[in-house]
């Protein structure tokens, strides 16, 4: 099924935060390499995954995502930073994931169901933004979540602690190791918490105090 046909069947608009695995890419030490995702609609059948390393048509995805668990399939078709994920279920599988997905789209819309969960870090709406290296080198990145002082991030490299780097306009150093990504700690802290709020609307855009906004 395309991307297409897809936005005009049923299905849920909502992000969740997981993680997935690519066929025919490992790590240092051989073994998979795992990268931060996240969902922007679905249904019992497929979801739309934003993700920072896209892979081709027929890659089969082992995923894991909090308020499912773990979920495979294969890619039915791309886009530029996402896939369409065909899923992999036994019918009684898939008839609790869509009382699952029930749930998830009634407390989207009613605040007053809660669970017993903290509140999560700031995600943006627009996960995807650019990673500038030393060397002049940009790749992109996506951005898994962030605050006043840093973020996290999931891309094709890992770059190693103590390097210096910039997501979008915002400079910083990478801190430490994530098992999907890593985390950099900006050099100046973000301008303001109505920045940060921004940020979180309008995606990963505004920068640091003293830095241009990045295109």
């Amino acid at each position: 099924m395309s991307v297409k046909e897809f936005l005009n069947q049923p299905a849920v608009n909502i992000a969740v935060a997981g993680h997935y695995t690519l066929a025919k890419r490992f790590d240092a030490q051989g073994k998979p390499r795992t990268f931060a995702c996240r969902t922007s609609r679905i249904s019992p059948f497929r979801m739309m995954v934003a993700v920072p390393v896209v892979g081709r048509v027929g890659d089969p995805i082992a995923s894991f995502f909090g308020d499912f668990g773990k979920l495979d399939g294969h890619i039915s078709d791309t886009v530029t930073g996402g896939f369409l994920l065909d899923l992999v279920m036994t019918a009684s599988m898939r008839e609790k994931f869509a009382s699952k997905l029930t749930w998830l789209d009634q407390k989207q819309k009613d605040p007053s169901i809660r669970d017993g969960r903290k509140q999560p870090r700031t995600i943006p709406a627009s996960p995807h933004s650019s990673l500038t290296f030393a060397d002049g080198t940009i790749r992109s990145c996506f951005v898994i979540d962030m605050s006043l002082t840093g973020a996290a991030v999931s891309a094709d490299v890992q770059p190693q602690i103590g390097m210096p780097l910039a997501v979008g306009a915002c400079v910083g150093r990478v801190v430490r190791h994530l098992p999907d990504g890593f985390a950099i700690k900006f050099v100046e802290p973000r301008r303001s918490r109505a920045a940060h709020h921004a940020a979180r609307t309008a995606g990963f855009r505004s920068c640091c105090k003293g830095c241009a906004s990045h295109p």
